[in-house]
């Protein structure tokens, strides 16, 4: 199992008042599914995300990834976890403004202390990935808003990561860009990619193969599609 979750719980201090995000999420994923998770503002599903995807620690609860616990490492450790097991693309894409395609999608591999031929060679096969080959000496803003999302996606596969998180990548482009980006993640998908989306799009979601909706920090339906 890529992911599995037992009765994860996570609180947070406002105040004098201690308030549940999560309430006991049991959840597994396996290699190769393309999963969407929704939920109302405050359903947790973003706080679920940003633990399963080691941005974030549960309060309580077991976390396991690839058979290895995760809710007990160091922040170096998770950090390492991040930059060789997970990619994320989120909605207003987070690019370098002043650097070229080619260097933002580099970024992780540069991170990683790759040596500077290979980063390129890989980076220019993220972008040959998601159809961008021919704009990779163009800064952000010289792109449009779905040509910025494919360099953050093929930034977010350039480490080869076991799972890759998209957090409303849709929500910033028209419904025809965001058409073309949903069929970037089907098709990584059909090749094996694992991928676990956050939206609050029903049109987005049932392209994914299952539906997850979470309610007040649990899990109201798993629907396979």
């Amino acid at each position: 199992m890529m992911i599995e979750t037992n009765n994860l719980i996570k609180e947070y201090q406002v105040g004098s008042q201690s308030v549940k995000a999560l309430n006991g999420i049991n959840l597994s994923v396996e290699k190769g599914e393309f999963i969407s998770i929704m939920g109302p503002s405050g359903s947790g599903k973003t706080t679920l995300m940003n633990i399963i995807g080691c941005l974030d620690t549960p309060t309580d609860g077991i976390y396991n990834l690839n058979n290895n616990p995760v809710n007990k490492l160091s922040d170096n450790d998770l950090a390492r976890i991040r930059n060789k097991e997970i990619g994320f693309v989120f909605q207003s894409f987070h690019l370098l403004a002043r650097n070229s395609a080619l260097s933002n999608v580099m970024l992780p591999l540069k991170y990683a202390g790759c040596k500077e031929s290979e980063a390129m060679e890989r980076s220019n096969e993220a972008l040959e990935k998601v159809g961008l080959s021919d704009r990779k000496n163009h800064s952000p803003s010289e792109l449009s808003g779905g040509q910025q999302q494919r360099v953050a996606i093929a930034r977010a596969l350039v480490n080869n990561p076991s799972i890759l998180f998209a957090d409303e990548p849709t929500g910033n482009l028209d419904s025809k860009t965001g058409k073309d980006v949903m069929n970037i993640f089907k098709e990584l998908n059909r090749n094996g990619q694992t991928i676990i989306l956050i939206t609050h799009e029903d049109s987005v979601a049932e392209q994914s193969n299952r539906i997850i909706t979470i309610m007040d920090g649990l899990i109201k339906s798993d629907n396979r599609n």
